[in-house]
């Protein structure tokens, strides 16, 4: 599949039906799923492998995984009716998940979730609680030794400070997050986050 064709699969799945702005329920963009999910792909990353997504929300980034030749998908995610929605969107492309609900902050993501071979997630940047995407990455380095997550632009000295001595930034995209009027603490119709995808590769 193309990298056109992806992005254009995954703008059809439906978003969030009531997001929380709680969780930092904000759909990714396809343009930017497509782009994290086709540098996995070229990196090898993704295809034949076992991939999750922690905090899959709605499963745009699982479901990419999926269409890209992933031998298996987990979608993770705390929201039993996000996990409703990323099971519906599944069916609408014709992708199989499994999909679990589960709190990554409760630890145990190891023995919950299991082994893949690759994560791929867009967690909390941590706009309603500080550190909120710490979590997301503890869990990502328990479950694979390969992760792409996306991050606020500026993220990478926290991130390297963070995972130091458990894992290494080996690659670094630029890409652009924009945010739809959702909450009614938004004062603007659409507000564009400048985001980078982020590779992490744990250290043995």
């Amino acid at each position: 599949m193309k990298l056109k064709q992806l992005e254009m699969t995954l703008q059809r799945l439906a978003g969030f039906s009531r997001p929380q702005a709680a969780l930092e329920q904000y759909q990714t963009p396809a343009p930017l799923a497509a782009r994290l999910l086709y540098h996995a792909l070229m990196k090898g990353d993704i295809e034949g492998k076992w991939v999750c997504d922690l905090g899959c929300g709605s499963g745009i980034l699982a479901i990419g995984a999926a269409l890209l030749g992933a031998e298996a998908v987990t979608g993770v995610d705390i929201d039993e009716r996000a996990l409703s929605v990323a099971r519906k969107n599944a069916a609408l492309v014709g992708t199989d998940l499994n999909l679990l609900a589960l709190d990554v902050r409760d630890g145990g993501c190891r023995e919950c979730i299991g082994t893949s071979e690759c994560v791929v997630m867009n967690p909390p940047f941590g706009a309603q609680k500080a550190h909120a995407d710490r979590p997301f990455i503890d869990c990502a380095l328990a479950v694979a030794p390969v992760t792409y997550s996306i991050f606020n632009a500026g993220s990478i000295p926290f991130v390297a400070a963070y995972t130091a001595q458990k894992a290494e930034i080996t690659e670094k995209i630029g890409g652009a997050f924009p945010i739809r009027r959702t909450f009614a603490f938004h004062t603007r119709d659409v507000q564009e986050i400048e985001v980078e995808i982020l590779r992490l590769k744990r250290i043995a």
